[in-house]
């Protein structure tokens, strides 16, 4: 399995490249800005990109979207309660944040409920719904990683102080979606540096034993 991490935009929000090598098939999680990097890496993989997930809409999550889209073709999908944040008529004349652009964005091609199966060549990830940081925030589980987008973190959890953060539903998120998994499972964030479920499990000061 590949997973390769690229720190892309003003605050270095992880854009993961995750592709079974045999086939070289893949997908991108969070092209979240720069993607003239993200297309130059999967080219030189030599990669044939199935999805593009988002796990939430926050700008730093989805300003390289449209980049990547355009030279892909990868099938873009969001949980469903996210899916207003890729609309540009949602944002007339403005800016995202941290500088995106709404041309920077592209609509969803499917939508997502938690529970989905998604497979690049042999590798297969269940979708998981994670709401908490925002309402539809997602993880991917699968082949003994998480990807947890700003969920949870190397000993930090997600910020729960935006418009629709709820601090009770990460928690809750937190110990009944990801605190279920193995301690071995590697965990693969939004920012910072991958750590593992045991790891938080043990050491993380946000949670409690």
């Amino acid at each position: 399995m590949i997973i390769e991490k690229l720190e892309v935009g003003m605050i270095a929000a992880n854009c993961y490249i995750v592709a079974d090598e045999n086939k070289k098939e893949g997908m991108i999680i969070d092209p979240g800005d720069e993607p003239d990097v993200i297309n130059r890496r999967i080219k030189e993989l030599g990669l044939k990109i199935k999805h593009i997930v988002l796990t939430h809409g926050h700008p730093d999550h989805i300003g390289g979207l449209k980049g990547v889209k355009d030279a892909t073709g990868g099938e873009i999908l969001i949980h469903e309660n996210e899916a207003g944040l890729l609309d540009v008529r949602n944002h007339p004349g403005g800016r995202m944040g941290f500088g995106v652009s709404p041309d920077s964005v592209a609509p969803a091609d499917r939508l997502l409920k938690g529970g989905e199966s998604l497979d690049i060549g042999d590798l297969h990830f269940t979708v998981l719904h994670t709401p908490g940081h925002s309402p539809g925030g997602i993880c991917l589980v699968g082949e003994g990683v998480v990807f947890s987008g700003d969920t949870l973190f190397n000993f930090g959890i997600g910020r729960y102080d935006f418009p629709g953060s709820s601090g009770r539903q990460l928690m809750d998120s937190i110990y009944t979606k990801l605190m279920v998994l193995p301690d071995n499972t590697v965990v693969y964030p939004g920012h910072g540096p991958h750590t593992t479920i045991g790891t938080e499990r043990t050491g993380n000061p946000f949670l409690r034993g």
